[in-house]
């Protein structure tokens, strides 16, 4: 039978070190040492101070996501959520397309698949699928291996990258982005490490493109500068160039050596025709100069919450091309290590099966067709009932949204009244409009141009 030992004399150190740590305010000394306290750091929890981030203040709600918050917390039955940059079906509700479905189903019927990490550029598949998608599987830019890609986190991702890439290593640090734009895009790219400038866009008076502001800008901008464009369906305004002008942009850039880089949100969700979303970036890199693209595949494969998206860069040769993605590694290796590789596998998954792939396309021009048709149908009923105005510019713009003309009183009077949310500048998600609701959104829209002026 074992009989117990004494503690030895190093253990009654410990044991007294331990007692001293767990009874702090204890005015009793312990056996062979001194009385005193151990006074608790900042961060201990154990001194009752205030928090060390007390003095931090809240940050206001996201204007574009605090539309949402603001729409949930009303309890009226005839609310309208307008503000949302997501497609809805003509049941409000959200879209998860069965191609999508498919493609899903066969990754995970796939015994063979794996969860371990991608390299740092990603999934090799999506990202010579995704350089063909946009620049066309016949540019003859991928053919010389004159383009790198890499997988990004959805377009925020891809223009990060982009940004800190061109932030490091391109003379110029300056970025022209579009008034109005979205409104990531300055948070973004001034984060990245370049300096914001803007340039004009949209023209209040006529609710279309401001181009001849728009010459002038990018005209005196200072040469090498680089250039924020919208591929197409232009966020917040839903005005796009047209393809002559796309051609005077495209000449004007060249002429003083601006750098084009393309944010690419809505391929083949504007028009429903992903050639013809797609002609203004493939306008640039046919003359053979440098272009860099950021992709996403939220919208148009409704693949949101995935994160899917690409960044490629359009080099002179294919030499450079390799370097800048040895660049590119460097920028994506401390910022998310690599990325991740489900949203991603579904992408290539549709785009190198050629029956999913014409599925999707059908699938996405149904999308962009119901779209459309909310369009004309608000349209027409604001017309029918005799509103105040010319609001053909609803059916002139394309994509996603619709800058209304509506002001900031006009917007607040239709969101008290009307229980219809939007952001304060007018801009509407017609994704979230549908054949019951139009006549809804046509009263308030009347209500606050005669009564809320």
């Amino acid at each position: 039978m074992r009989t117990q030992q004494s503690p030895s004399p190093s253990a009654d150190r410990r044991l007294s070190v331990l007692a001293r740590h767990l009874e702090p305010s204890s005015s009793t000394a312990v056996e062979g040492h001194s009385n005193h306290s151990i006074v608790g750091a900042p961060t201990s929890g154990y001194d009752g101070k205030q928090s060390v981030f007390s003095h931090i203040v809240r940050a206001p709600e996201d204007p574009i996501l605090g539309v949402t918050v603001a729409y949930n917390k009303d309890t009226s039955p005839v609310k309208l959520n307008l503000g949302v940059g997501a497609y809805r079906t003509e049941e409000g509700k959200p879209l998860v397309l069965n191609v999508v479905r498919k493609a899903e189903q066969l990754l995970v019927n796939d015994r063979s698949r794996i969860k371990e990490y991608l390299p740092i550029v990603g999934l090799a598949d999506f990202n010579k699928l995704s350089a063909k998608l946009i620049l066309g599987a016949d540019s003859p830019a991928i053919q010389e291996n004159r383009v790198t890609t890499v997988q990004c986190l959805s377009g925020t991702g891809s223009l990060r990258v982009g940004g800190e890439f061109l932030a490091q290593h391109y003379h110029q640090r300056t970025i022209y982005i579009p008034q109005p734009t979205w409104g990531n895009h300055p948070k973004i790219f001034t984060l990245a490490g370049l300096s914001v400038k803007s340039y004009r866009y949209y023209d209040p008076a006529t609710r279309g493109l401001h181009f001849q502001g728009l010459l002038e800008d990018l005209g005196s901008a200072p040469s090498g500068a680089i250039v924020l464009l919208h591929a197409c369906a232009h966020n917040p305004t839903g005005v796009d160039p047209t393809k002559d002008q796309w051609e005077q942009i495209r000449r004007l850039m060249r002429s003083k050596g601006l750098l084009p880089f393309f944010d690419s949100a809505y391929q083949g969700f504007a028009s429903g025709s992903l050639d013809i979303d797609a002609q203004s970036v493939r306008m640039f890199v046919a003359d053979g100069g440098e272009v860099l693209v950021a992709q996403s595949y939220a919208k148009n494969m409704g693949l949101y919450g995935e994160r899917v998206g690409a960044l490629s860069i359009v080099c002179r040769n294919a030499d450079v091309a390799s370097r800048v993605e040895s660049q590119l590694k460097l920028v994506i290796r401390p910022m998310y290590s690599s990325p991740p590789i489900h949203g991603a596998s579904i992408v290539a998954t549709i785009l190198k099966d050629r029956n999913l792939y014409h599925e999707w396309t059908l699938e996405l021009k149904a999308m962009a067709d119901r779209i459309i048709r909310m369009r004309q149908q608000l349209f027409d009923a604001l017309r029918a009932k005799g509103t105040p105005g010319d609001w053909s510019h609803i059916i002139k713009q394309i994509g996603m949204f619709t800058f209304t003309g509506l002001n900031k009183e006009q917007v607040a009077f239709m969101t008290k009244e009307y229980h219809i949310y939007m952001t304060s500048d007018g801009r509407i998600s017609m994704a979230g409009l549908s054949s019951r609701t139009v006549p809804h959104l046509t009263d308030a829209i009347h209500a606050a141009v005669t009564r809320a002026r």
